[in-house]
């Protein structure tokens, strides 16, 4: 299976990739076009700042590329964040795969929201065969908006859109490299569809 994670200099890519080769999958990391089109599956993963990551995306025209895509597609953390339509970090305008808004954590509890927590509402074949109490680990000060392409949700501060699916296209904000045997189905999931 030829798995391509998308370079944007915003990626957690090391995590991503040990996952996968646990998997059995030898992924190749890339920012190049024809690549990207080629692959199997395309992995989406991000850590860092949403305005800087757009801008790396525009200069090589992968915003263009990536909503073309045809293959299943898989954002993980800033990753669905930038697959939203807007953020408020930095001003944003993201990709707009999924006609929602990223807005930031009002300072209620702790901000950022750092730790494991429970998805809920879980419905779709990423989370096929996981338990009802399934946690994952997060780390944003941002979230994405319910929508009608949320399926999944956590609670922090506010209830969020904790997975979302429109299309080839799936998005998770939480961390499932870094969220042990769950996380690893879920990316197992991913890989199988």
């Amino acid at each position: 299976m030829n798995v391509v994670i998308i370079k944007y200099n915003a990626g957690n890519v090391v995590s991503v990739t040990n996952t996968l080769n646990r998997l059995g999958v030898e992924p190749v990391l890339s920012d190049d076009q024809e690549t990207i089109r080629k692959a199997d599956k395309v992995i989406f993963p991000g850590v860092g700042e949403a305005s800087t990551a757009m801008e790396y995306l525009r200069a090589r025209k992968l915003d263009k590329l990536i909503v073309e895509l045809k293959q299943p597609f898989f954002g993980i953390c800033l990753g669905q964040q930038l697959m939203c339509r807007y953020s408020e970090e930095n001003d944003t305008n993201c990709l707009g795969i999924f006609d929602l808004k990223v807005k930031r954590f009002e300072p209620k509890l702790k901000v950022p929201h750092m730790g494991w927590n429970r998805l809920f509402d879980k419905k779709g074949p990423l989370f096929h065969e996981l338990p009802e109490e399934s946690f994952i680990y997060f780390v944003h000060s941002y979230y994405c908006e319910l929508g009608p392409e949320t399926i999944a949700k956590s609670d922090y501060i506010n209830e969020f859109s904790a997975a979302l699916h429109k299309d080839n296209f799936y998005a998770i904000q939480g961390h499932p490299e870094k969220s042990g045997q769950i996380g690893q189905k879920i990316i197992e999931n991913f890989l199988n569809l």
